[in-house]
């Protein structure tokens, strides 16, 4: 196993998702296999993996009861366990807070610090080694800045008092709005509290879902970052035989997911890769490929560009700009047909979640197909027969 620097601590650079443990039942959320995820665990454990990440809502709430006792027999300053606030399932009114979604029961809680005790309980452990903001997005942003609940704040006091030893964040979010966390920080004194950030980041999103201007923003700023859906939920593990074909004359002993993996080792601010792995076989290929550091050279990082291109792409738009200074609705046109183009790979969650927190005047059918936009566009797209089509597939 390799291991990276993060502070004063080494992380095994693969570390373990438990959001897709092996479980009793098909489905999202299904109930956890015990004895098979028991298994899983200890095989990643003895093998060199120390850093195990969960959440309040992963398996219906029952991730973080399941990780903690499968780590419990182990020395506790010998593995690193993450969780994170769930802003993302938070309502609050009449100075009560509400958790709920994902199939979970809802529960109330009085304040931040009631939960993260919650959290605490669940895990039965006295401190998380890494605490974080869960998916701080244009959905939650309001949450989490909103000073009367005070997330920031209570969680800050927490890590003042050693219960959390690294306080970092995760985002699905775009990049202008992870620049906007990083302000807010720094307008309360407290961003150097915050030390990590956790983004969706691999070859396809690199550029799908600007995962470049993302990992720059925090790089910026003096965070380190994680790496979460490495293998995009295993579609980069099986894009086809064509695609496996054009990477097999390169290296030919190579899976498809090896190429992802030596993607990400190429970026040097990335002292964790999370992946969320479900099976023995998926496991012992991991760490198989975290046996030693083998990064890429930049004609095969290339390669690896032009076939996320040829899987993805339906408007090759190159964020120029150009058609916005004729728009006159102001629309922000190059983030849109970035959504687009990750709308024709897969509608998920996080895309659906992005699409429904734009508002009025920011959306694609706000476009009047004045078709004043697509003669300054360099690449030739008929930007509002774009927007037409985005909207309709997301209608789908």
């Amino acid at each position: 196993m390799i291991y990276k620097q993060f502070k004063d601590l080494k992380l095994s650079w693969l570390g373990m998702g438990v959001m897709r443990l092996p479980a009793t039942e098909q489905g999202y959320g299904a109930p956890i296999d015990y004895k098979k995820a028991t298994e899983l665990i200890e095989y990643a454990y003895e093998h060199g993996v120390n850093y195990f990440d969960t959440s309040y809502f992963y398996h219906n709430g029952d991730s973080e009861v399941f990780i903690g006792k499968a780590l419990s027999k182990y020395p506790r300053d010998s593995w690193y366990l993450a969780s994170k606030m769930p802003g993302n399932m938070l309502k609050y009114a009449e100075g009560k807070l509400e958790v709920g979604g994902f199939n979970l029961d809802s529960k109330t809680y009085s304040s931040p610090t009631e939960i993260f005790e919650y959290q605490l309980e669940k895990c039965g452990v006295d401190y998380f080694d890494f605490y974080l903001l869960h998916n701080v997005s244009e959905t939650t942003y309001n949450i989490y800045t909103n000073e009367e609940i005070g997330i920031v704040d209570s969680l800050l006091k927490e890590k003042a008092k050693g219960r959390i030893r690294h306080l970092g964040f995760s985002s699905h979010g775009r990049h202008d709005t992870i620049a906007k966390f990083l302000e807010y920080l720094k307008a309360k004194n407290c961003k150097e509290e915050f030390e990590f950030a956790m983004i969706q980041l691999n070859y396809l999103d690199w550029i799908l879902q600007e995962a470049n201007k993302k990992y720059d923003v925090l790089t910026k700023n003096g965070l380190s970052v994680l790496s979460m859906e490495p293998m995009r939920g295993g579609k980069l593990a099986n894009l086809g035989t064509k695609v496996d074909d054009i990477l097999k004359a390169l290296r030919p002993n190579d899976s498809q997911a090896a190429w992802a993996f030596r993607y990400l080792q190429s970026l040097d601010n990335l002292p964790v890769i999370i992946s969320g792995m479900s099976t023995l076989e998926q496991l012992k290929e991991n760490l198989s490929i975290f046996e030693k550091y083998d990064p890429m050279t930049k004609d095969e990082t290339e390669t690896l560009l032009q076939i996320a291109e040829t899987v993805t792409e339906l408007a090759p738009c190159t964020a120029c700009q150009y058609c916005m200074e004729a728009c006159p609705k102001g629309l922000n046109i190059p983030m849109l047909l970035t959504m687009y183009n990750e709308a024709g790979f897969e509608i998920a969650w996080m895309l659906r979640s992005a699409f429904g927190a734009l508002k009025e005047g920011e959306r694609p059918s706000d476009c009047i197909s004045c078709g004043l936009c697509s003669p300054l566009c360099p690449q030739n797209i008929d930007i509002p027969e774009a927007l037409k089509n985005f909207e309709e597939l997301m209608k789908s």
